[in-house]
């Protein structure tokens, strides 16, 4: 890992350019800004951001308000859902310079539209308690199309959970709903994922017993479902883990909210007795909270790091010492985890640069990185020691 420190020169706001490797050293292109109190007005502090040798970290896009959940269209257009704010953004990269150009409001005055998917040009949006639809949205960006809702019987929104959406390898969109609580015996389908057939509304409970989900994928090699489920809170500093989870068989109960990651046993509530639970593939640290989850099906990164699972740790606030805060690699073997290890860490100190939420491939093989805490994308990108040329960075 290779530290990057840069001098804070103005206090107005955050801007982010790229890091390149040269030869073995990282230099930093471009200027980076952070707001401060007045109070802090003239006093030069510094941010640090920690990068794995050999890759790059660009700002793609800034300004975004509180966004969380990426998708892309088959044109390349990243689409971008807010939380609170209401709002759907398309950016697009029309130079293909590696920074966005181009941003257009597909909507606004939205319920929590933080969940996004792309399926045969159409952008799928959660709102309220429903799904719509924007059809053949890259070539309406200017102007979209009135949404059309596909499904109407999500939870209320009465009671705050997390919702995440993909579409999978059947042609069926799969949503996470999380449970309403802390730790609580929720009705279904809260602390499920259910797969709709969007053409006839025809919806399947695949999965339950989740805390909170919101980053999943599908093994490229074996199309089976990974997701990241988030530990409960208020039990101490180092547990419960978090969760990376398989699903093997449809149906099966992944033990909220009565046992957390492989063996710490929920003291409020009982098991049943003929309950099976699946326990974890893999545990996290615990208060990581891992929001965002990317198989790496690029050619950019060297091989060791494709087909195997990225994740974005969004960081800790139930806990006495931060720890999070970074995209983590989960290196694959034969269907295992075997090893895990930091790509970015945005956490300098207790001084969080960024709180990264979703992690997604970019069609050129970078991948894309929001950033909920200053409404930011980033772009990771590899820089091949080939291709490296030296730079005058005065």
């Amino acid at each position: 890992m290779y530290n990057i420190r840069q001098k804070i020169i103005s206090m107005q706001y955050i801007r982010l350019r790229s890091y390149v490797n040269l030869g073995g050293k990282l230099a930093f292109m471009g200027v980076m800004f952070l707001a401060l109190t007045p109070a802090l007005a003239f006093a030069a502090q510094s941010v640090m951001i920690t990068v794995t040798k050999g890759f790059g970290l660009s700002l793609y896009a800034s300004d975004l308000g509180d966004i969380k959940q990426l998708t892309v269209g088959d044109e390349g257009t990243l689409f971008v859902g807010s939380q609170k704010s209401g709002t759907v953004y398309a950016l697009v990269d029309s130079d293909q310079n590696g920074q966005v150009d181009k941003r257009y409001l597909i909507a606004r005055g939205l319920d929590y539209p933080e969940a996004l998917a792309f399926h045969n040009g159409s952008l799928y949006v959660t709102e309220e308690d429903r799904i719509i639809r924007f059809e053949e949205i890259e070539s309406r960006l200017r102007r979209p199309s009135r949404a059309r809702e596909v499904y109407s019987n999500l939870p209320s929104l009465d009671k705050k959970y997390s919702r995440s959406m993909h579409f999978g390898p059947d042609g069926r969109l799969y949503i996470a709903i999380g449970s309403p609580c802390n730790v609580c015996e929720a009705a279904s389908p809260f602390g499920s994922i259910l797969a709709i057939n969007v053409d006839t509304g025809a919806s399947e409970q695949v999965a339950s017993g989740l805390r909170s989900v919101i980053g999943f994928d599908w093994s490229p090699d074996t199309n089976k479902l990974w997701f990241a489920d988030l530990g409960r809170d208020w039990m101490g500093d180092n547990i419960p883990a978090d969760e990376i989870n398989r699903l093997d068989v449809k149906g099966s109960h992944f033990g909220f909210p009565y046992l957390h990651g492989k063996d710490v046993i929920e003291p409020a509530y009982d098991k049943p007795e003929n309950l099976n639970i699946t326990l974890p593939e893999f545990e996290l640290p615990a208060h990581v909270a891992a929001t965002g989850l990317s198989f790496y099906r690029g050619e950019q990164f060297p091989e060791r790091y494709r087909k195997n699972i990225f994740v974005a740790e969004n960081g800790s606030w139930n806990r006495s010492s931060k720890v999070g805060y970074q995209i983590v690699m989960l290196e694959m073997e034969d269907n295992k985890i075997i090893n895990r290890e930091t790509v970015v860490s945005f956490l300098d100190g207790e001084f969080p640069v960024a709180r990264p939420f979703d992690v997604i491939n970019a069609p050129d093989g970078a991948m894309y990185i929001s950033d909920d805490l200053k409404g930011n994308i980033y772009r990771l990108f590899y820089n091949a020691p080939e291709q490296s040329q030296e730079t005058n960075n005065e």
